[in-house]
């Protein structure tokens, strides 16, 4: 089906008709319309265009309205103070381009495609081969999971990258470490769980690591061992390999709690770019982009400088030789621009490493790899706190593990399910547990502005009330009950009708779906679907409030209003699955 035209770009195209109308001289005109409390729609920009052609605001405000067409979509313009105009348009329109959306049986909901959509490389969900994951790990993963849904639903082609932790000096301590001691990893992974599996080697991590800090023979031993990785010594790599196979059941399992799918393919770890490195210190040298300084090879920037006022460099590779993070993640550029042919590249990583992610952006600008054609975005994210507003720890002051995390919140969120459940059998209690709990989660997460921190709170995540997934997913539970049992009744759209004002704003409010998923997509902004779904699960409950759905006065209005829960359903469903978030048909 073709997309719908929303009413508001209905709207602002009768209005700049007119404005260029009244000043053919100022060309294209943007009238600068928004939604307003004191109409359907205000426009603005009459103000700034008439001060720029030297002309009275009013007067070329009621010339525009004298030449605006009206038709079925405009019921009145009024020109309000010194010019601005307020547009209230037909009950006809708002109910006929909801019917048009609702007659879309693509799901999408008459939500158009890109015109030009590019290729987007996402890096999100970084985890680290032999450890756990943890609180830390919660936004990455449920961020870079959002964009990913939103950006394909625009038609957008995204790539996904797992950047994991899976090279350098910590995979020859704990190979070394195993080597002189077998018995600590006894198991064989098809026997315990991937919970079990990773609990074992992170315990074998913190062993390797408190032996590294304290015995030089046995860190002299271990940085042999990263030698032997390298040089890709058979046995080495063979032990490396099974830390990163066990890691990944573990990563999966992990994951799959969380409601996301990530794909083996996607998960180019570190170790991915290993045959790039010396050909990108190669050319980042040889283009003068970087310099040796005390045996290293470094780049330096102007704007960078330390607290003593001296440089501080992008080190790409070690004076011993060793590669740091920035000659990996300058290849990954490399690959992402030139093979896999990205024209935008985003990191969802934490706000803490903007530096290092601003010297390599500018590193690959300088060496030729980001074109003018080629964006690179951090997307940064800030921390998750406790409700002490402190970095999120366990009482023990250990950071907390995601799993953990997750699990007490399905718990939380079946206890609610629980009190609230109509003839669910404890399966299904189970089964919408884990959806709201972890919905919960990626809801707090999701509709706080990234780069923000946020306040863990599972009392307020999991509540019925307030600005939570819960409030959301009640809602349209709520509907499908009154879908149920309409009976006879079935939605269908009346455009004759005169519609209520809490009818009116709900229409409005869904109709401007399509805008706000093109926002959010553009601006790598999950938090103003969020905000999006919120208000409409709002106007909903004021709809449901004021305005009998089964018992309205006639059946063309029961039909009606049936047909405005299943359009705001519909679009509560398709705005949370693009989060992530389950919205099931019963609470």
């Amino acid at each position: 089906m073709a997309s719908v035209t929303s009413l508001s770009d209905s709207v602002h195209q009768r209005l700049a008709a007119a404005l260029s109308a009244a000043l053919p001289q100022a060309g294209s005109a943007d009238p600068l319309l928004r939604r307003s409390d004191r109409a359907d729609f205000q426009a603005n920009g009459i103000l700034a265009l008439a001060k720029k052609e030297k002309a009275n605001p009013r007067e070329l405000a009621t010339q525009v309205v004298s030449g605006v067409e009206s038709g079925e979509l405009i019921k009145d313009v009024e020109v309000s103070g010194p010019g601005f105009l307020n547009i209230t348009l037909t009950d006809r329109a708002i109910t006929a381009n909801l019917a048009a959306r609702y007659a879309d049986d693509t799901g999408r909901l008459g939500v158009p495609h890109a015109e030009q959509p590019g290729t987007t490389v996402i890096d999100y969900a970084q985890p680290n081969v032999a450890k756990e994951m943890h609180v830390g790990h919660l936004r990455s993963a449920v961020i870079g999971d959002a964009m990913v849904q939103l950006l394909e639903f625009t038609g957008e082609n995204v790539v996904r990258r797992h950047h994991i932790g899976d090279w350098g000096t910590q995979f020859g301590m704990l190979i070394q470490y195993l080597e002189e001691h077998p018995h600590e990893l006894d198991h064989k992974a098809d026997e315990v769980s991937g919970e079990e599996a990773m609990s074992n080697l992170d315990r074998l991590y913190k062993a390797a690591r408190g032996l590294f800090d304290a015995d030089e023979e046995f860190k002299t031993r271990a940085r042999r061992r990263v030698v032997d990785l390298q040089a890709g010594d058979p046995q080495t790599v063979a032990t490396w390999q099974k830390f990163v196979d066990e890691s990944k059941i573990y990563f999966f399992s992990v994951f799959e709690k969380l409601d996301m799918e990530i794909a083996d393919a996607d998960i180019v770890g570190e170790s991915g770019y290993n045959d790039m490195l010396a050909e990108t210190c190669r050319l980042l040298e040889e283009s003068g982009v970087a310099v040796r300084s005390e045996g290293a090879l470094c780049v330096f920037f102007d704007d960078v400088k330390g607290p003593d006022g001296n440089p501080v460099p992008l080190i790409v590779q070690k004076s011993d030789g060793g590669y740091g993070y920035a000659a990996t993640d300058l290849s990954a550029i490399r690959d992402r621009v030139f093979n896999l042919k990205a024209n935008s590249i985003i990191y969802v990583v934490d706000a803490r490493q903007s530096l290092h992610f601003k010297m390599v952006f500018e590193t690959a600008r300088k060496a030729g790899w980001l074109g003018d054609d080629v964006k690179a975005y951090q997307l940064a994210f800030g921390t998750v706190l406790g409700k002490d507003g402190k970095p999120f720890k366990t009482r023990e002051g250990e950071t907390v593990r995601l799993v953990d995390l997750l699990d007490e919140a399905i718990d939380r969120a079946s206890a609610v399910v629980r009190e609230k459940a109509q003839d669910l059998s404890e399966e299904e209690i189970a089964e919408r547990g884990a959806q709201v709990g972890v919905g919960a989660v990626k809801y707090a997460d999701l509709s706080t502005s990234a780069n923000r921190d946020y306040k863990f709170d599972l009392d307020q995540m999991v509540s019925l009330n307030g600005d939570t997934s819960v409030y959301l997913q009640y809602a349209y539970a709520r509907i499908q009950s009154i879908l149920r049992k309409a009976g006879a009744s079935r939605p269908a759209a009346h455009p004759e009708l005169e519609l209520h004002q809490a009818e009116r704003a709900l229409g409005l409010h869904a109709d401007s779906f399509a805008a706000t998923v093109a926002e959010a997509a553009t601006e790598y902004a999950p938090h103003k679907l969020a905000a999006y779904l919120y208000q409409l699960a709002s106007l909903y409950t004021t709809f449901y409030d004021k305005c009998p759905v089964l018992k309205a006065e006639t059946q063309e209005r029961i039909e009606n209003r049936l047909f405005l829960c299943d359009v705001t359903a519909r679009t509560l469903h398709r705005g949370m699955d693009l989060l992530g978030i389950r919205t099931p048909e019963r609470l």
